[in-house]
């Protein structure tokens, strides 16, 4: 499979640089699906358009088992800041997640699966919105899966580069790989005046920061230590002149955990510190906006990509996960069946180290056949289980 994988190298970089030249944003992926359905319908793959408004789930094979392969394919609305002849063509908008790449090495693994004869089906779930969210908080894996994409399905893959790891590698184990995440909004209220005149307020500021020192202190004070969580404030807004001691101050931030009583107690505790407001004479308004669940990668499904990755690779090109409360939709998908995440080194070499989400990102593009391949096989021994 690694050796067919190789043999369309020149599909997988056309691919990949073309999705790079005109990336989209969010739900808003009509030229990037569109391209996608089209190769798979030529591949010989059953197509579904329009899932998840702008997502597209396409099949192969009959009976058996059913084995999902996501990708995602938006990109993010960052000015690209490269100079290379597959510069985004879309000021504002640019593939610095990899997603082009994910796409690319999808569309590989289902041509290249496209020519075997399936003991069962293979599903691919291309996606759209990964990076946020629409108008009701919804992002393209709940969009998706609400929708039926992942009905029937008894086993879920994906992969994600990585940057930071030589190309030939890849990274997995079982358990927690990223994070879940929620928004949070709030308004810390008090009764505003002259500054001059503090006495004849309830100052929010004053208010503030003992509430800001109330959330830092929740994950060290409030949290099993051996449990992953972040609270963290992303903005804070409130005042129009320095002698005018203001009405309210408002706050934002986002909550990351990997076990749901975590995030319930995490939920309790921030109600907590902000109780502070009515203790000091104030008031508060707080409310979430509840985002992906975190990604548990399943022991089997890990074994499985793991043994798949050791044959392939080479044992020493196989590493252990390195784990994140970075936010990845998937987990969305692994709620209605097994599955795992594994992650891709994608390192250019003599160039700098530019992370996920920077405007000068760009991957090795070696390693695509190698993701391509590692996709197709890993679903084929799946479906031989």
């Amino acid at each position: 499979m690694l050796k067919q994988a190789h043999a369309i190298s020149e599909e997988l970089i056309e691919w990949r640089r073309d999705f790079h030249m005109h990336p989209e944003i969010g739900f808003e992926l009509h030229r990037t699906s569109k391209i996608v359905a089209d190769e798979l319908e030529r591949m010989g793959y059953r197509v579904r358009r329009g899932v998840g408004k702008t997502g597209v789930v396409a099949e192969i094979g009959e009976g058996g088992k059913v084995i999902a392969i996501r990708a995602d394919m938006d990109a993010l609305p960052i000015l690209e800041q490269n100079d290379h002849e597959y510069v985004s063509k879309n000021p504002g908008a640019m593939h610095a997640c990899g997603h082009d790449s994910h796409t690319a090495m999808a569309l590989g693994a289902a041509l290249l699966l496209s020519k075997e004869n399936l003991p069962g089906r293979i599903r691919f779930l291309f996606q759209p919105c990964e990076e946020t969210t629409d108008e009701e908080g919804q992002s393209g894996a709940q969009r998706m899966s609400a929708e039926g994409a992942m009905d029937g399905v008894d086993y879920v893959i994906a992969q994600h580069v990585d940057p930071l790891k030589p190309v030939g590698t890849i990274s997995i184990n079982a358990g927690p790989s990223s994070g879940g995440v929620d928004s949070w909004y709030a308004e810390i209220k008090g009764i505003g005046g002259h500054g001059a005149h503090p006495d004849r307020t309830i100052d929010p500021f004053y208010i503030l920061a003992h509430v800001i020192i109330a959330l830092n202190a929740i994950v060290s004070r409030r949290i099993e230590p051996f449990d992953p969580a972040v609270v963290s404030i992303g903005s804070v807004r409130g005042g129009f002149a320095e002698n005018v001691i203001p009405e309210s101050v408002k706050l934002t931030g986002t909550l990351r955990f990997t076990d749901e009583d975590v995030h319930q107690q995490l939920h309790a505790e921030m109600r907590r510190a902000f109780e502070i407001a009515r203790v000091l004479g104030g008031d508060y308004e707080l409310r979430y906006v509840l985002g992906g669940a975190p990604v548990i990668n399943d022991a089997l499904v890990s074994e499985v990509i793991e043994k798949t990755g050791r044959e392939l690779l080479g044992v020493e090109n196989v590493h252990e996960l390195h784990k994140t409360l970075g936010a990845e939709d998937f987990g969305e998908f692994m709620k209605h069946a097994p599955g795992a995440m594994f992650t891709l080194g994608t390192q250019k070499k003599g160039h700098e180290e530019y992370l996920l989400h920077h405007p000068r990102f760009d991957l090795d593009e070696r390693a695509l056949p190698i993701g391509t391949a590692m996709l197709a096989e890993t679903a084929k021994r799946f479906l031989a289980m």
